[in-house]
This record gives structure tokens, C-alpha cells and sequence, in this order.
């Protein structure tokens, strides 16, 4: 499995930005995908979790109402809308994958990887 982040890049306080990631080399009708996203000197986070199938969303607190993930089945992808981003939303953000439905807040539970994408805000 591949996961393939892209949308990065610099956003004034306030601002929006888009995050997509392509994922290939396996069926993920079963899989829960994720984003995390890992500060310079911080452990990395979780962000926002889909489950392929249904839907079903989960979002971190500090990230809820401001972002948005979703999913495009026929292009294998995933999305996260972020708006009114905060300097604290600074971080590389990656992209994750799971071998299970349910989605989880826990990083070691996420067996795939992307190679992140950096997102900057300036306040």
C-alpha cells in the first residue's frame, strides 16, 4: 500500500487549505484511513479518521468544526478541508492507513504511511 500526500504549503492566519492523498496497492473497502500531523519538537497527532466503507468520520478536538475528511472511492482518496486555520495548525501532516473499519486516534494502529506534506500558517 501507497499513500501519497499533496496540498501543502503556506496560509495566512484565518486562511484555508486542501490536503489530498492518493492511496494504491490495495482494496481498502475494509480499511480506516487517517491524518496526522507531527510538530517540530512534538509527538505526532492525531487529526481526523474515515472509515472507506459508510463514512464515518472522527475528528480531534482541537481540530473540530475547522476541518473536514472525506473520501472519493473512485479516485482512491482521501481529503482534509482545513479553514480557519491557527498558527498551532503548523505542522507536517501525514497521511495514514489502517488494516480495520474502526478508526482509531492511536498512532500504532495505522499501518501505512504517507510521506507527509508540510503546512505552514502565519499569524
Amino acid at each position: 500500500v501507497q499513500l501519497e500526500e499533496s496540498g501543502g504549503g503556506l496560509v495566512q492566519a484565518g486562511g484555508s487549505l486542501s490536503l489530498s492523498c492518493i492511496a494504491s496497492g490495495g482494496a481498502f473497502g475494509n480499511y480506516a484511513l487517517g491524518w496526522f500531523r507531527q510538530a517540530p519538537g512534538q509527538e505526532r497527532e492525531f487529526v481526523a479518521a474515515i472509515r472507506w466503507r459508510g463514512g464515518h468520520t472522527y475528528y480531534a478536538d482541537s481540530v473540530k468544526d475547522r476541518f473536514t475528511i472525506s473520501r472519493d472511492s473512485a479516485k482512491n482518496a482521501i481529503y482534509l478541508q482545513m479553514n480557519s486555520l491557527k498558527s498551532e495548525d503548523t505542522a507536517v501532516y501525514y497521511c495514514a492507513a489502517k488494516q480495520n473499519v474502526i478508526t482509531s486516534t492511536i498512532r500504532s494502529e495505522y499501518d501505512y504511511w504517507g510521506q507527509g506534506t508540510q503546512v505552514t500558517v502565519s499569524s
